[in-house]
């Protein structure tokens, strides 16, 4: 019994050790790429907007809104060329891609070619591999909270795109409980993220759909449903 609790225990303070090295990895390789200010930011060619959740009368989240937002501003201030907004899709009466584009529509003047929706941005994950190899992004900034963005920014940048990132701002502030649950659930999404990237070079990790190219230099609409 005491060698079962010392090999126990020898697991469990490997595992910590993993969960620590995980995380410090991305949070510290990313601060150097992070903004707050969007007159930092240097211009590239296109803005990635993850997507989050929205409602059944198809209205954007207060999450999604603000990232939104972020992405536009880049955009109005001259930035980045082109949106891509990636999002679950996956059902029809689901539809985050669609739902932002609509709250595009009714805020904001906007060039239509210069929206490009994903609808298999299923994950952080997906939405990286398919920016790269569907969409062509070769240069970014991805625009998120500020919880999410080092994961996404490594990821990024793991899979082979210069990635930069931009938080977006708090529109109606969040509770600090609400950010506190979105750190907690955050310590083992970078855990996942190491393994999806590292799986990804195995060639063992792959998107859920991927298709024929879109360049996000060409004309936006294409990716309308």
């Amino acid at each position: 019994m005491r060698r079962l609790l010392k090999i126990c225990a020898f697991f469990a303070l490997a595992s910590i050790c993993f969960v620590a090295f995980c995380n410090l990895l991305i949070i510290f390789s990313t601060r150097k790429y992070i903004f707050t200010d969007s007159k930092s930011v240097q211009n590239c060619h296109t803005a990635i907007c993850l997507g989050a959740r929205v409602y059944k009368t198809k209205t954007v989240s207060h999450v999604f809104r603000d990232r939104i937002e972020g992405a536009m501003k880049l955009k109005e201030e001259g930035k980045v060329k082109k949106i891509l907004i990636s999002g679950d899709h996956g059902r029809k009466d689901y539809d985050e891609v669609n739902s932002a584009l609509k709250y595009l529509s009714v805020m904001h003047n906007f060039e239509d070619e210069d929206i490009f929706l994903d609808h298999a941005g299923f994950s952080t994950y997906d939405t990286m591999r398919r920016a790269r190899d569907v969409f062509c992004v070769t240069d970014c900034v991805v625009v998120t909270q500020r919880f999410h963005l080092a994961r996404s920014v490594w990821t990024a940048r793991a899979l082979g795109l210069d990635a930069t990132g931009f938080v977006s701002e708090e529109i109606q502030p969040f509770a600090r409980s609400v950010k506190l649950s979105w750190e907690a659930r955050e310590v083992l999404a970078r855990v996942k993220a190491v393994f999806d990237v590292a799986l990804d070079a195995l060639h063992l990790r792959h998107p859920k759909y991927l298709g024929e190219k879109i360049p996000i230099t060409g004309d936006g609409r294409l990716t309308r449903d």
